[in-house]
């Protein structure tokens, strides 16, 4: 594939990062992570992006890149950020939203069911 699924996190827990982290491993995605913690560009970059540092956010990004490989839909002004599909980005997904997305982008077979 020619896009690496990259996760944002923070150093310390996070319950979100978890699920994500249970259901990439459940399903044996590879995915790479990066930490608004220890490098405060990353945090900048997050934050310009969903105006606040939540976590987890993933992208779908060229091998070895921090940002989306393509263009992503602008932070919805009319809902929560949390599970929004915006194109190579996802943030604060719950499984069904995460599952969802990785199914439109190729890294599952089947969209969530349940």
């Amino acid at each position: 594939m020619d896009r690496e699924l990259v996760m944002y996190v923070r150093d310390s827990y996070c319950p979100g990062v978890a699920l994500a982290r249970d259901l990439l491993t459940r399903y044996q995605i590879p995915y790479r992570e990066v930490s608004i913690d220890s490098d405060p560009a990353n945090a900048d970059r997050l934050k310009a992006w969903t105006h606040g540092y939540s976590v987890p956010t993933l992208i779908l990004a060229h091998p070895g890149a921090d940002t989306p490989y393509t263009d992503f839909l602008p932070r919805p002004t009319d809902r929560s950020i949390k599970g929004y599909d915006r194109g190579p980005m996802i943030t604060e997904p719950n499984n069904r939203d995460l599952e969802n997305w990785l199914h439109k982008n190729g890294f599952l077979d089947k969209p969530y069911s349940r």
